[in-house]
């Protein structure tokens, strides 16, 4: 009896297919062994899992519906945070970056996002419910995502357009509660994404690369794997497939990735990153920035599970762990290694 083939996203297939074909990005593969070593054993070290999404102060910490509805809110407007007023890409915080105070802190970047809904929520706003943003105005969004400093928060058009649209969609198609988009998946994280992407356009991050369609899903697939995480992969995140779904392609991890040299640049691609020239959505050299970064991190998963076929690592967790320890991994390189600023698109995708 023939077996029906397995499930995909589309991405990891997209992601090797650019890989195969990049012209401005390349991978050292001999690199992504190293870095998985060392990724492996720091992930070992802190003792690594789902158990640390919730960690962070600004994360829910409650297992319920509610926290559901907060993560896909979050992940809605899960997009371009890089300041148009900090050109100099020192890392160094600028004081005059969208910024968003709350518990007695200054938040910036996807920080900042979460501190607002944060915010919004301790002030009584009912951020988290659909129906609160179909009737909302643009004046008391513009409130909600106020700043402490001149730059307000970027693409705030696009954003306000996401929520209008996910919110309709919601009414509309599943009683308000994305909590029904799940129980459509039947329990399959490939199903969730590919619900997401066909029933939400904003989450559909797609680009045509040498006439072949790219599919990246960043959002999609983040908002699968915070759900996942959130509830360890019990009640709402459980997933039997969860490991398909691969890192999320965005600013900060091809950075990242470059700088322990598993991505290397042509001389053109780095120059232009140098001078922070911006890259358009969809042009050939942004999707290879981020599909050559799906791949190297497939690279250093299937090194691990290699070299360690117990561990339970999957690319979700490896991309969260770069993400939480990037200011590490850059410093432990060394001040010889240069540093290249990451790439610059403005898009509601990533």
């Amino acid at each position: 009896m023939a077996t029906s083939p397995q499930l995909t996203t589309g991405v990891r297939e997209s992601s090797e297919f650019v890989y195969k074909n990049a012209d401005d990005v390349s991978i050292c593969v001999s690199a992504c062994r190293d870095a998985a070593q060392s990724i492996f054993q720091a992930m070992q070290n802190q003792a690594y899992s789902t158990e640390t999404w919730s960690n962070h102060l600004l994360n829910p910490k409650t297992k319920d519906e509610s926290t559901l509805h907060w993560i896909f809110i979050v992940d809605t407007l899960n997009f371009s945070f890089w300041s148009d007023v900090d050109q100099n890409d020192t890392g160094k915080a600028d004081t005059q970056r969208y910024t968003v105070r709350w518990l007695n802190q200054d938040w910036t970047g996807y920080w900042s996002l979460c501190a607002a809904i944060d915010r919004a929520l301790a002030e009584g706003f009912a951020v988290t419910t659909p129906s609160f943003w179909k009737s909302c105005s643009e004046d008391k969004i513009r409130h909600i995502f106020r700043s402490e400093t001149r730059e307000s928060i970027p693409m705030f058009t696009e954003r306000v357009d996401c929520l209008k649209q996910v919110s309709s969609v919601l009414l509309d198609s599943y009683s308000g509660s994305f909590a029904n988009c799940i129980l459509q998946a039947d329990g399959s994280a490939v199903k969730l994404v590919q619900l997401i992407v066909s029933a939400f356009p904003c989450f559909r991050d797609q680009s045509i690369y040498k006439t072949r369609d790219i599919k990246i899903y960043k959002r999609a697939q983040i908002l699968v794997s915070d759900i996942w995480a959130c509830f360890n992969g019990s009640s709402f995140g459980t997933f039997y497939d969860i490991d398909e779904i691969t890192m999320f392609a965005d600013y900060r991890v091809p950075q990242i990735l470059h700088s322990l040299g598993c991505l290397v640049y042509s001389p053109e691609l780095q120059q232009l990153l140098k001078n922070l020239q911006p890259l358009q959505h969809g042009d050939n050299r942004e999707v290879e920035l981020r599909a050559c970064s799906i791949w190297a991190v497939e690279l250093i998963r299937q090194q691990i599970q290699s070299q360690h076929p117990d561990s339970k690592i999957n690319s979700i967790l490896i991309d969260f762990y770069l993400w939480d320890t990037a200011k590490q991994i850059q410093a432990s390189m060394g001040d010889n290694q240069e540093s290249i600023p990451c790439h610059r698109t403005r898009s509601i995708f990533y």
